[in-house]
């Protein structure tokens, strides 16, 4: 063989080496990731076994109860990224996790707890939410309880955990077993036209939820009644149908996982006893102080004392979309201690005078977290107190709430030119006296409808899920005739002369406007949502002033959901403010869009940079990999929601 061919052969063979090898330490690596993705190397270490955690005298401890998780959130779903906020943000208060455990011992020992407990629990027993808690519960340290529905095993709903699963995160210990019963139904339920629905499961719930109110019950609260609130059973039947639900629930825990778990919650008390009835409640009590070591009776709020009863625990059900700062407030006020909330960039942070509430500078987001009841403010400091100013921003926080700018203000806000968006309104107030008042509704081109529309609406709804889930063919065909003949009757539009149904805003009705501001001497001219609104509005203040940003909480009320939120999140996002010199803005040296999202790659150049007065975007690199991750985000969503 000629030297150079075993040169060459040598040379290719050390070249098939070095490949193998870094074909062999890729895999291992992602094999590792894979395995670090789908099990549990971590073991759970109580506070009891660890030196870091003080335990001083008798603090009660705090009941957070989340609904679920999913990736990127939901309206009742909370997203995996925005509860590890949550989590962390207690963790930086020095909160951890207290034990099923823990708390019987507290109540019925007089043992003590750690100065700040938390216990933390994850209804409806969803699969997604043991998946994106797991590592989360692992990287804090924290445990949690899981509660399932009984009835999920015996339906084999693959969405939620069965048994088996449950096993496993039992022994895994980060997680504890708990429940919420045997079913989630819906009883005594009525539209908001009083229309009477009766007994409705959660697929029934899903369908003529849009125009229910307030009037309904759970299976376990009531006696079941009629379309005039008379009960339709007699006493012997209510007993015998919620002591079957806890006798279900009973043998199928003991036959399923072995046992039946400690921690109970009622759904859905809030009543001071156990049900909207005294006989009911009677019946519940039973079989709660027979079956459970606790029960949490209550919702809303989020501390529990020694003085509470182990059977009438309250928690707090933080929301999907409240941001870490949210449940800080709230935790705040309900014990009334010190908390340490999150300010993220402290670069940003420093550029403004926190005046009210509490505010989170979050990427490209000011956040800024109300007082419970009250609102929350800001004021942008050394701005050379420009009188002209052009202001872009766009507001995502919920429509149940208010978020306002302040143009030209002092920080008394004497006569102040406020801009604000509350509900389905946007409103240009200056010194007590409304300017504009423009429904959003109509400029989103909107068509009304009116009251009789609606509650057609709400009767055909109700007689198609009738239909879909009559236990008969018969019934179904019954059905399905009356929500024809009900569809065929006409209804009176608002055009013929009908009242026009305005639907209440609901507290967890997503917002988001895109707004711009262009103020020079008396003449304000806003775009809205890329459209310029038709007439400037003349404005009597000229002379300099600062901007402010304010979140202010609406008149809120009672709800099944959420009993008494009373703190907003309001949301500033991509703010850019300008000293309004010109139309023309600055020339960077290079921008292009990436995703939709604005890159500047260096400081302003041939213009003028002190036009700037503030600029809360990411730029370069950091903007480039902020968008590129939202656009891989939406991707996945889009994927993941497609197939």
């Amino acid at each position: 063989m000629d030297f150079g061919d075993e040169q060459f052969t040598k040379k290719k063979n050390r070249r098939k080496f070095l490949r193998v090898i870094l074909e062999f330490v890729i895999l291992l690596g992602l094999g590792w990731l894979l395995a670090m993705a789908l099990f549990t190397f971590k073991h759970y270490v109580p506070y009891q076994e660890r030196q870091d955690v003080p335990v001083r005298g008798d603090h009660g401890f705090l009941a957070l109860s989340y609904f679920g998780i999913a990736r990127t959130g939901t309206d009742t779903l909370i997203g995996r990224d925005r509860i590890r906020e949550h989590l962390e943000a207690l963790k930086l208060n020095g909160y951890e996790t207290i034990t099923q455990k823990d708390i019987l011992a507290y109540y019925e020992k007089g043992q003590e707890l750690l100065q700040k407990a938390l216990f933390l629990t994850f209804e409806d027993g969803r699969r997604d939410t043991a998946i994106f808690a797991q590592k989360i519960l692992e990287e804090l340290n924290y445990k949690g309880t899981a509660l399932t529905y009984a009835e999920k095993f015996e339906l084999k709903d693959t969405k939620f955990l069965m048994p088996r699963e449950l096993k496993d995160l039992a022994n895994n210990g980060f997680w504890e077993l708990g429940t919420n019963g045997y079913r989630l139904a819906f009883i005594n339920c009525f539209d908001r036209y009083g229309n009477y629905l009766g007994e409705l499961t959660p697929l029934k719930h899903v369908l003529v939820a849009p125009y229910m109110g307030r009037k309904y019950n759970h299976y376990l609260m009531d006696y079941l009644r009629d379309e005039k609130d008379f009960p339709k059973e007699s006493y012997d039947m209510m007993q015998d149908r919620i002591s079957y639900d806890y006798e279900k629930l009973r043998d199928v825990y003991t036959e399923e996982i072995g046992f039946v778990p400690g921690a109970y919650i009622l759904m859905h008390s809030n009543t001071g006893a156990f049900g909207n009835n005294r006989e009911v409640s009677a019946v519940n009590e039973k079989w709660i102080t027979e079956l459970f070591d606790m029960n949490f009776n209550r919702e809303g709020y989020s501390w529990n004392s020694r003085e509470s009863s182990v059977y009438d625990l309250t928690r707090m059900q933080p929301q999907s979309y409240w941001y870490a700062n949210h449940v800080l407030m709230r935790i705040a006020h309900d014990q009334e201690q010190p908390v340490k909330f999150v300010r993220g960039r402290a670069e940003e942070a420093a550029k403004w005078l926190q005046q009210a509430g509490e505010a989170e500078f979050k990427r490209e987001k000011i956040i800024i977290t109300t007082d419970p009841d009250s609102n929350g403010r800001l004021f942008l400091k050394n701005m050379r107190s420009a009188s002209d100013v052009h202001v872009q921003v766009t507001l995502t926080g919920n429509k149940y709430g208010t978020q306002a700018i302040y143009l030209r203000a002092d920080e008394a806000l004497r006569e102040p030119l406020a801009v604000k968006l509350s509900g389905n309104y946007l409103y240009v107030r200056e010194n007590g006296k409304e300017l504009l008042k423009l429904d959003l509704n109509k400029f989103d081109g909107k068509e009304p409808i009116s009251v009789d529309e609606d509650k057609k609406a709400a009767e055909v709804a109700a007689l198609k899920t009738a239909a879909r889930y009559a236990p008969t063919k018969q019934q179904a065909e019954l059905y399905s005739q009356r929500m024809l003949d009900r569809e065929a009757q006409p209804a009176v539009s608002v055009e013929e002369g009908g009242k026009e149904y305005v639907a209440p805003i609901n507290i967890r009705e997503p917002g988001k406007r895109s707004l711009e501001l262009f103020l020079k001497g008396s003449s304000l001219r806003i775009v809205l949502d890329g459209r310029e609104l038709d007439e400037s509005i003349t404005v009597s203040k000229t002379g300099r002033g600062k901007i402010a940003l304010e979140a202010a909480m609406a008149a809120y009320d009672w709800s099944q959901r959420n009993l008494t939120d009373d703190v907003y999140d309001g949301v500033f996002e991509k703010l850019m403010v300008y000293d309004y010199r010109t139309e023309k803005k600055p020339e960077p040296v290079l921008m292009f869009s990436l995703f939709g999202h604005s890159i500047r790659i260096d400081k302003p150049w041939g213009g003028d940079e002190s036009l700037i007065l503030y600029d809360s975007q990411l730029h370069g690199v950091e903007g480039a990999l902020y968008a590129m991750n939202a656009y891989w985000e939406k991707l996945l969503h889009f994927f993941v929601h497609s197939f």
